[in-house]
């Protein structure tokens, strides 16, 4: 509907226009007015079949009234959004590419056909083009904040983190609208690249602008801890994960294990206990407390951690942390109660895997893993753990 009432906002401006200038013409008042009519009745008979859901009716009759006066500019724009809208690129290429081609056109209607032009591009994959629209009209300043936040999107696509990186900033000076959180974002996948290079040293310069540009980015805190991992560093690495989690207790289920593997091999039990404590205190899932079981059941045996495990169940009823106790239940189980316990366990296993562990908070896409940047709606950071039984 959302798309409707942009599109009527859009076909409202030809028949005002038209209205308009036919008002103000001189001479033969009544051949005028019946000439107005006929606009106006064309246009809601179109709008009518548009709100049926007849686009295809719809098209025909604006064509139509776009045929009448060529130089009915919106209403060309309307049709070519609406073709982009339908699907239909290449109808839409050749209507913005007419209305470029055009003489007598206003600078601003010649820049509005370009961004068009570009967005037509960027819809049927042709990346380059659309990207050389864009770069000229940020080399002129025509309609820059539009055109810079279409190349954004662009280098995303094409993970081309600098140029990114280099236009929102750009972005940012030219509107005042903050970028540091994409931005640092853009730096966290420069810093994945390097390591996957084996270059340490590119990936901590990387890391440091991605700290520059947001102090409090979770995901290069989270990259932090894993860099000290990998250089055998665990104390920084602990301090970076411990970060994280107060800082967006959200995120603990992703800096959890990696924070109990290099508290282990520490031997700082204690204070992994005493961290587990806390985040079951300030965090509403079951991470730290399945955590916690298996720490209890490592330290003071299993019947203490199913004591444990039960206890805080009944509390917060998890599907997660059931198939835990069943795992911890079956080691002093008789055989005909094991296989009671294992077809449980199967139950469980199959429904936790049936489910989402991860929704976008923006556009509600549900994921089994943690994305950084949205699949769906490629909004950044937005992604984040389910909670209840189910879930987290």
């Amino acid at each position: 509907m959302s798309e409707l009432s942009l599109l009527f906002l859009f076909l409202l401006l030809p028949v005002a226009a038209l209205s308009g200038w036919f008002a103000g013409r001189r001479g033969s008042a009544q051949h005028t007015g019946r000439k107005v009519s006929r606009l106006s009745t064309t246009y809601f008979r179109g709008l009518n079949y548009l709100l049926n859901e007849q686009p295809d009716k719809a098209i025909e009759v604006f064509l139509k009234l776009a045929e009448v006066d060529k130089q009915t500019v919106e209403t060309h724009f309307a049709l070519g959004n609406l073709f982009r809208r339908r699907g239909e690129v290449d109808r839409a290429i050749r209507v913005h590419q007419n209305l470029i081609a055009r003489t007598g056109l206003t600078e601003e209607q010649k820049t509005q056909a370009v961004l068009e032009l570009g967005e037509d591009y960027m819809r049927a994959g042709l990346l380059d083009r659309a990207e050389t629209l864009f770069t000229d009209l940020v080399k002129l300043e025509a309609s820059a904040p539009q055109a810079l936040r279409h190349l954004i999107s662009i280098y995303q696509q094409e993970r081309d983190w600098p140029k990114a990186i280099e236009h929102a900033e750009r972005f940012e000076a030219a509107t005042s609208e903050r970028t540091g959180p994409m931005v640092a974002q853009f730096h966290c996948e420069c810093v994945e690249q390097s390591r996957q290079r084996g270059d340490l040293a590119g990936a901590r310069a990387s890391l440091a602008q991605a700290f520059e540009a947001e102090p409090n980015c979770v995901r290069a805190g989270i990259l932090d801890g894993q860099i000290e991992v990998t250089s055998g560093n665990d104390q920084a690495a602990i301090r970076a994960f411990e970060r994280v989690a107060r800082h967006e207790p959200e995120m603990l289920p992703e800096v959890i294990g990696p924070l109990m593997a290099a508290c282990e091999r520490r031997d700082e039990s204690h204070r992994a206990r005493a961290f587990l404590i806390e985040m079951m205190e300030r965090h509403p899932g079951v991470s730290p407390l399945l955590a916690l079981t298996r720490l209890i059941e490592r330290e003071s045996g299993r019947e203490e951690a199913v004591e444990f495990l039960v206890r805080h169940l009944r509390q917060r009823p998890s599907v997660r942390g059931q198939g835990l106790l069943i795992d911890l239940s079956m080691a002093d189980s008789s055989p005909q109660e094991r296989d009671v316990l294992q077809v449980l366990k199967q139950l469980t296993d199959q429904l936790v895997a049936g489910s989402s562990a991860y929704r976008c908070g923006r556009c509600g896409f549900g994921a089994r893993a943690h994305h950084w940047q949205c699949p769906s709606c490629k909004n950044w950071n937005s992604v984040k753990p389910i909670h209840g039984p189910i879930g987290e």
